[in-house]
């Protein structure tokens, strides 16, 4: 049976809606879209010499599948919509390890390798951040490591109700947040606040924006996890 013509456009609306970015520039989504340079370096998808091409003519070009490059933009934006923080504790834990966790582990590996091309490239430039490779790097290790004693150790306590010496492992999470703070002051400093000069590359551009984003992300992740997960072992 088919559907009605007004299904059919409110569903074309519905696809056009979440899949916009076929006829945007390579380097306008880089620039805008953290996360969406993995996916062109991974097609080899010039976004940075040829960054003014719409992606519907670089996919052609390469002879690469639209719709599929299209919906996993449309998925990396979609994880970086804010939501309500669940009022169940395992769910709550459980929007942490997606939303924050999986994001940071996914996102720094290739904020290090635009970081450590633009060094490369620009490295005769005033404004290039020289050691932004290195911050990234040592933040990348150091938030892994903090990670992992989450998922081993504290969230599991927290799964089955807490601990009576929950406390101890919440305070030392507590003061490596306090740490984490201190790289993303330094991040600041390397960035200008995260503006690329006027003459910036689609690279650079791209890398101000996903550290921005990684800034952003990690204070919402702090945030969470200080403000709204931890005191409902402390209190």
């Amino acid at each position: 049976m088919h559907g009605s013509p007004q299904k059919a456009a409110s569903m074309s609306a519905t696809a056009t809606e979440t899949l916009p970015y076929a006829g945007r520039a390579l380097g306008d989504i880089a620039v805008t879209l953290p996360g969406a340079t993995a996916v062109f370096r991974r097609n080899k998808l010039d976004f940075c010499c040829n960054g003014g091409l719409s992606l519907a003519t670089a996919a052609k070009a390469k002879g690469l599948d639209l719709p599929e490059l299209e919906a996993e933009l449309a998925n990396i934006a979609a994880s970086a919509r804010p939501a309500e923080p669940p009022a169940e504790t395992g769910a709550l834990i459980d929007r942490i390890e997606t939303r924050f966790h999986a994001t940071h582990r996914r996102e720094l590996p290739e904020l290090l390798k635009l970081a450590r091309r633009v060094e490369a490239v620009h490295r005769s430039h005033s404004a290039v951040p020289a050691g932004l490779a290195d911050l990234l790097d040592r933040m990348a290790s150091e938030l892994e490591d903090h990670m992992q004693k989450e998922e081993q150790i504290l969230f599991p306590l927290m799964r089955h109700g807490g601990h009576p010496m929950i406390g101890h492992p919440i305070g030392m999470m507590m003061a490596e947040h306090d740490g984490h703070g201190v790289h993303l002051l330094t991040l600041e400093t390397l960035t200008n606040d995260f503006t690329p000069p006027d003459n910036a590359c689609p690279t650079w551009r791209a890398l101000y924006a996903g550290t921005k984003k990684l800034s952003d992300d990690l204070i919402e992740h702090i945030h969470t996890e200080n403000n709204i997960l931890f005191p409902r072992f402390t209190g």
